[in-house]
């Protein structure tokens, strides 16, 4: 059984990576930031994907690349800016981001789709539709579905710790159908236990920084979790396994940088710093740039070996320190945290530019922002089932 997507807020495609996993083949793509988009492309060259502003995107640019009778999902990330809780003063803005969810009901609307699935952060539970309401925008979400005759839906919160990825990270999902009689379901927990910091970076070669030495040999140590990253054949990206690391670049960091890191525990980060040095001893190390002058709450946190990463973010080069060594994280660790298959091949720029710059994610910003792929390969299996389950009643 063939079962078709169209991929929305599409960013670097970890949606896609994962579903390609579980068998579902994703026609067409739609993405507005140009280094994402080139990532994309790289890596599902099968996709149709649209370069462009969602809102501006016709149904002339996708019909001709989907069957007639429509598609059976489409998938909906839209940004979280404006619904994160998590340091970002964009949560009390009310603007257009958080009606995009409309955009996604437009696109199945004009495909046809079966299924809507959006994906979005926890606190988007929480938000409210503008400063002085008392509707809620989930509320609202819902209620133009069932408008659109998508009024049969499931909510749930999803734990990637519980899909076997090594990232404690929480995500909120819709799954929305327009057949009243179709029973829904959401992926259960695959994976019992948590798979941790040491066995994610398995296999990874050690970089130093500063040297401008790229790795590009695993070493001999593996664990389950490296070895299926490197499984391109489960990934549906080829027959073998991936044999060659890439994007295992160290950062460059000053002199007080990597003192600072020297500082750091496994479990602390730059706040710990802040209550450890106080009066004069911290005075003496912002005189030296070994500490900032300003504490910022989730900054330089070194990962512990034996336990999942926090959610990695879109800062994740500035969040995170290397569980052992003084230094960021690499690409590919970020991506690891992440479950993208090792062979994936992030585009798109250089490997740093400026955060606030909207139209450009370089290669951390790209990976912090995607949906885990195997979270991904989890809702795709579910939503397989519940196709095979029900698609007969549906097509006449």
């Amino acid at each position: 059984m063939k079962i078709t997507h169209i991929d929305c807020f599409s960013g670097p495609g970890g949606i896609c990576a994962g579903f390609c996993a579980a068998g579902i083949d994703t026609l067409v793509a739609i993405e507005h930031v140009k280094s994402c988009v080139d990532t994309y492309s790289a890596n599902h060259p099968q996709v149709h994907v649209i370069h462009s502003d969602i809102k501006e995107v016709a149904s002339d640019q996708i019909l001709p690349f989907i069957p007639s009778r429509g598609v059976d999902l489409v998938s909906s990330g839209m940004p979280c800016e404006t619904f994160s809780t998590a340091g970002n003063k964009s949560r009390s803005f009310y603007d257009d981001r958080q009606f995009l969810f409309r955009e996604g009901i437009r696109i199945a609307k004009l495909s046809k789709a079966k299924l809507i699935l959006f994906e979005n952060v926890p606190a988007i539970s929480t938000k409210k539709v503008s400063k002085n309401s008392s509707k809620l925008i989930v509320d609202l979400i819902i209620e133009e579905l069932a408008q659109e005759g998508y009024e049969n839906c499931i909510k749930v919160v999803l734990n990637s710790t519980q899909y076997g990825i090594p990232q404690r990270r929480s995500r909120f999902f819709i799954l929305a159908c327009r057949f009243a009689d179709w029973k829904l379901s959401y992926p259960l927990p695959t994976f019992s236990g948590e798979i941790d910091v040491s066995a994610a970076f398995s296999g990874l070669p050690k970089v130093t920084p500063n040297t401008g030495k790229e790795a590009d040999e695993y070493t001999s140590k593996s664990s389950q979790y490296a070895d299926l990253l490197r499984d391109d054949k489960f990934w549906r990206r080829g027959t073998k396994k991936c044999d060659t690391v890439s994007y295992q670049m160290p950062m460059r960091h000053r002199d007080c940088t990597l003192e600072r890191f020297s500082l750091l525990r496994p479990g602390e980060s730059l706040k710990n710093l802040f209550e450890r040095y106080i009066d004069e001893e911290r005075v003496t190390l912002q005189s030296r740039r070994v500490l900032p002058n300003k504490m910022f709450i989730k900054r330089n946190y070194r990962l512990k070996l034996n336990e999942p990463s926090p959610t990695v973010t879109s800062h994740c080069l500035d969040e995170f320190v290397h569980p052992v060594h003084n230094r960021a994280l690499t690409v590919r660790e970020c991506a690891r945290l992440q479950s993208f298959p090792d062979s994936y091949d992030f585009r798109g720029g250089p490997y740093i530019v400026p955060h606030i710059d909207r139209e450009v994610q370089d290669k951390y910003e790209q990976i912090g922002d995607a949906v885990p792929p195997l979270l991904a390969y989890a809702w795709g299996k579910t939503i397989h089932q519940i196709l095979m389950e029900n698609n007969n009643a549906s097509d006449n």
